[in-house]
């Protein structure tokens, strides 16, 4: 009975942080087109920062709750997500996403330099301190920037058809949406710890599965749109945003508050999955000037054998 009742409501807090990121990413997108930035722009610095916001906001919950290592396992597990199943589904939605900049190839191997470096950090000291977490946090800085100073190399610029108004209301309703993202992220860390009890489960693996989810189906929503209407810059730019977001800024606010210590086995295997899979992403970029159906549905089943080797090392450990 506790059981169904802590999934009850961990499903109810869920569909709260997805709602909520949902009216943000439409908020921001909204915005975006006022301010008349060029798409990938839009896409990696602000809409990226926008569908991170749940993981962020999960990350400071279970930092202050003191159970770090789930946000970990949230970021993990979205990035592996974020490169799988909520890529590979606009891609067969679309047919196809187009690679019309060689710049996005650049920006995708700089994602991959970072993606191992959660990992390095943990065996250089067993944990992610609060030292790493304000390395982490440089780095985002820096990167950001130099995403945002190569603006000129994006040329096309999202279309304005945003009244003044317009952008008042999508500005309130910006505002409440992270107020709800807030109150839904500190009731999916509670429940998903609750959870993590009752089934005998590392809050690693709740967070790598359960909480990645659902944090991230926002970045789902949007790049399904985006792809679908032919903005495949958006959806590129958002993969490659909301992955490096999470790497560097979402671990290092959630260290800087309470250093991340997990079960090492576990966080490696996941570490490692997560490195190769970045690397076949980049390597689909880099093989044609667009991604197919195929490579849509290979990113998918690569998620499904991720999610075997989990399930069947979860029951040997046991």
């Amino acid at each position: 009975m506790t059981l169904l009742f802590n999934l009850l409501f961990f499903v109810i807090a869920c569909v709260g942080l997805i709602l909520s990121g949902s009216f943000l990413v439409r908020s921001l997108t909204k915005i975006s087109r006022f301010l008349r930035i060029t798409e990938f722009v839009a896409a990696f610095v602000i809409i990226s920062l926008a569908t991170t916001v749940p993981e962020l906001f999960v990350g400071i919950s279970s930092a202050i709750s003191r159970i770090p290592s789930l946000s970990l396992g949230n970021v993990i597990g979205s990035n592996i997500v974020n490169l799988t199943l909520v890529l590979g589904i606009p891609i067969l939605l679309a047919r196809q996403i187009k690679i019309e900049s060689k710049a996005v190839r650049r920006d995708a191997l700089y994602m991959v330099l970072l993606t191992p470096l959660p990992l390095i950090l943990m065996l250089l000291g067993g944990q992610l301190s609060r030292l790493d977490g304000i390395l982490l946090l440089i780095i985002f800085c820096f990167f950001s920037y130099k995403i945002y100073k190569t603006q000129r190399k994006f040329p096309k610029v999202l279309e304005n058809h945003i009244k003044p108004l317009e952008m008042f209301l999508f500005t309130i309703l910006f505002l409440l949406s992270i107020a709800a993202l807030f109150f839904s992220a500190h009731f999916v860390v509670k429940y998903a710890a609750n959870l993590a009890g009752n089934l005998n489960f590392a809050p690693l693996l709740i967070g790598l599965f359960l909480v990645a989810l659902g944090t991230s189906l926002p970045e789902l929503v949007f790049r399904a749109t985006a792809a679908i209407k032919g903005h495949s810059e958006m959806a590129l730019g958002n993969t490659i945003g909301a992955n490096a977001a999470n790497l560097t800024l979402v671990l290092g606010i959630t260290a800087l508050i309470y250093p991340i210590q997990t079960d090492f086995l576990s966080f490696l295997i996941a570490s490692v999955f997560m490195v190769v899979i970045s690397f076949v992403f980049l390597t689909f970029l880099e093989s044609e000037d667009r991604l197919s159906w195929k490579e849509g549905l290979s990113l998918i089943l690569l998620y499904v054998f991720f999610i075997i080797i989990e399930i069947y090392l979860q029951k040997i450990s046991y």
